[in-house]
């Protein structure tokens, strides 16, 4: 209960544009000026190079498996069957003909990921519950940072659902994350994505917190290097104190003065590339 009320001050005292911290506050130049460097001096931007960040959804079914999973959504997921033993690692192959090998996790693990159940079933009862009784070692197509792929999955067997489920068989975990390698940064400037209007023209998006239920005037921020551009936003300081946060979003216009090119787009806040909110298996 107490780290509940803590968490709840924090929260609030965040939304009200209030600095936890005594001292100077941050400023954007502060949050982009350590984004740069530690994306570049943590191995993030190696790990980005890499190019094995997916895309596209890691599981693929029939319209009628997915229909009766979502519409049971809080069903277990049980093993009712002999399984495979899990091959030593697997091959990445790219369309443009370039390959890796990766670590893979078990048909268990990979049913596990469609379960709602940190333990797969939670202890409901058979009735209420999907149950996989074998798995196959096989293939699926993915959409990754670099271009398209077709990597290691595993086809689930189930008896109570109308079809298979494939589902990619990498190990994330073991593959390693770009989040990992940043670490974790404090700043809420909340920069939420981004799309390129023209070659030096940027229209950003952004969520922020307000003490009333007017959205304030926030400006976007940028700051360009040869091989990022980091975007930010600045907030309008609304007082010290508590106040009932509530959530606006927004977006504006980011002025380059050199082309993007294939620079990569970072997050001021978070230190993360902006993509990776659409990746976060691999951030």
């Amino acid at each position: 209960m107490v780290r509940l009320g803590v968490t709840l001050v924090a929260v609030l005292l965040f939304l009200s544009g209030t600095h936890l911290l005594v001292g100077t506050p941050r400023t954007f130049e502060d949050d982009a000026a350590r984004a740069v460097w530690t994306w570049r001096t943590s191995g993030a931007a190696e790990r980005w190079r890499d190019g094995f960040l997916p895309l596209g959804g890691l599981s693929s079914a029939p319209p009628e498996v997915l229909r009766k999973v979502r519409r049971d959504e809080e069903f277990g997921w049980k093993v009712a069957g002999p399984l495979p033993a899990t091959p030593a690692d697997g091959q990445v192959r790219w369309d443009d003909g370039t390959t890796r090998r990766v670590p893979v996790i078990g048909a268990r693990e990979a049913m596990l990921e469609q379960s709602p159940w940190e333990d797969g079933d939670s202890g409901l009862p058979d009735e209420q519950s999907y149950h996989m009784t074998g798995a196959t070692f096989t293939t699926m197509r993915l959409r990754t940072l670099r271009g398209m792929a077709t990597v290691p999955a595993w086809r689930l067997r189930f008896s109570d659902l109308p079809g298979t489920i494939d589902q990619v068989a990498v190990d994330w975990d073991a593959v390693g994350r770009v989040g990992d390698l940043v670490g974790e940064q404090a700043g809420g400037r909340g920069v939420s994505g981004f799309e390129v209007l023209g070659e030096r023209t940027l229209l950003v998006s952004y969520d922020y917190g307000v003490c009333g239920r007017e959205p304030l005037p926030v400006q976007v921020r940028v700051s360009e290097h040869a091989d990022v551009v980091v975007l930010g936003i600045d907030v309008p300081d609304q007082g010290g104190g508590m106040c009932a946060g509530v959530g606006m979003s927004g977006e504006g216009v980011a002025e380059l003065q050199e082309p993007l090119g294939n620079r990569v787009v970072l997050n001021a806040g978070s230190g993360l590339p902006v993509l990776c909110l659409r990746m976060p298996e691999g951030c």
